[in-house]
């Protein structure tokens, strides 16, 4: 047998970081709720929060792993199996997200020109007849 030991500690990390991990990770909790909060389809820029959202959830990883997971004291290997795992998910997300913007008239079926017609059609007919209603007509409705 070798001379491994059972129950030894390899690293031990300070209370100071694990604080300062604790404050950071509850800051991008609050950057992510906060963003989520945000319209950013005034300025033109609707997927804008979905890449937010996965940049401040990709820093969150990154700390996750390199302080609790302790790959920062650990092989480097690890880490570039870590690295590489997270490249494909990133690769993988990106190509569902390629796919998804390409097929979206496709997928929602209120998302064309003739139906939006038809629709904004409806709604001021709508408009018309409830202008030509006239007031004592709503009013003998209520009683």
């Amino acid at each position: 047998m070798g001379n491994h030991e059972h129950g030894a500690v390899d690293h031990i990390v300070p209370l100071k970081m694990l604080i300062g991990t604790c404050l950071s990770l509850l800051f991008l909790t609050g950057v992510t709720v906060w963003v989520a909060e945000l319209d950013f389809n005034i300025m033109n820029i609707p997927s804008m929060n979905l890449t937010v959202a996965l940049s401040v959830a990709t820093v969150k990883v990154l700390i996750v792993s390199m302080i609790f997971m302790h790959l920062r004291w650990d092989r480097s290997f690890i880490g570039f199996i870590f690295v590489m795992s997270c490249v494909l998910v990133f690769l993988f997300i990106g190509f569902a997200l390629t796919d998804t913007s390409e097929n979206l008239p496709k997928i929602i079926p209120g998302n064309t020109p003739d139906i939006q017609l038809k629709l904004d059609s409806l709604q001021a007919s709508a408009a018309e007849a409830a202008a030509a209603a006239s007031p004592e007509q709503q009013g003998d409705a209520i009683q």
